[in-house]
């Protein structure tokens, strides 16, 4: 695997009253129309989250705060996870949405769960197995149980982890928070696709 420079980050803002979300803008790529493609997506997703949080606010004077992190930013593949928080009188307490990306920035791919596992692997199961096993040994409290996991279900990639999420309420009570499940590359590699994120990230060092 010849080596890769990571992705110029710089960050970009949407400043106005009571908004400020700052977001990742990708910059340096040798090819521009890939570039201008993965900082449209990730754009579109902030303003997407932000008529998301527009449906759930039932107060007034609505407050947003957006923020990011990089997870995973080597070897052609890069990871980020957005929050969003919002607040508006007089409701109890805030909300927060959260979405994740991850592209290949040699072609502007974007990745949802199911494109990095082989058609008919039965990553859905296996996958959902492992979570219920850290539910339990976490003594994780569930609003109606847990069954499975969504065919895309959140998700991130971070250094040879693939951490799968779920939002505020989808499965455990709200002080929770987003629970998060890290499984280790290596127990799902043999359903990864050939040459995908799992793949390309779970080789040693070159």
């Amino acid at each position: 695997m010849a080596f890769q420079f990571p992705a110029g980050i710089q960050t970009g803002s949407i400043i106005s009253l009571g908004i400020t979300i700052y977001y990742p803008h990708v910059i340096g790529m040798p090819n521009l129309n890939i570039q201008e493609q993965i900082n449209r997506t990730i754009l579109n997703t902030v303003y997407d989250m932000q008529q998301e949080q527009n449906k759930v606010q039932t107060g007034t004077n609505m407050q947003v705060t957006g923020h990011y992190e990089i997870k995973t930013n080597e070897r052609g593949i890069l990871s980020l996870i957005l929050s969003n928080y919002a607040y508006s009188k007089p409701m109890a307490h805030g909300f927060t949405v959260a979405k994740s990306l991850t592209f290949d920035i040699n072609t502007g791919r974007t990745y949802n769960l199911s494109d990095l596992f082989k058609p008919g692997s039965g990553y859905v199961a296996v996958l959902s197995g492992l979570i219920n096993q850290q539910i339990r040994q976490r003594d994780l409290p569930l609003l109606n149980g847990f069954t499975a996991i969504k065919p895309n279900q959140d998700y991130y990639l971070a250094d040879k982890s693939l951490v799968v999420y779920f939002q505020l309420y989808e499965i455990t009570p709200y002080y929770v928070g987003f629970p998060m499940f890290p499984i280790s590359n290596y127990q799902v590699l043999s359903m990864a696709v050939a040459n995908g994120p799992l793949d390309i990230l779970s080789v040693d060092v070159v």
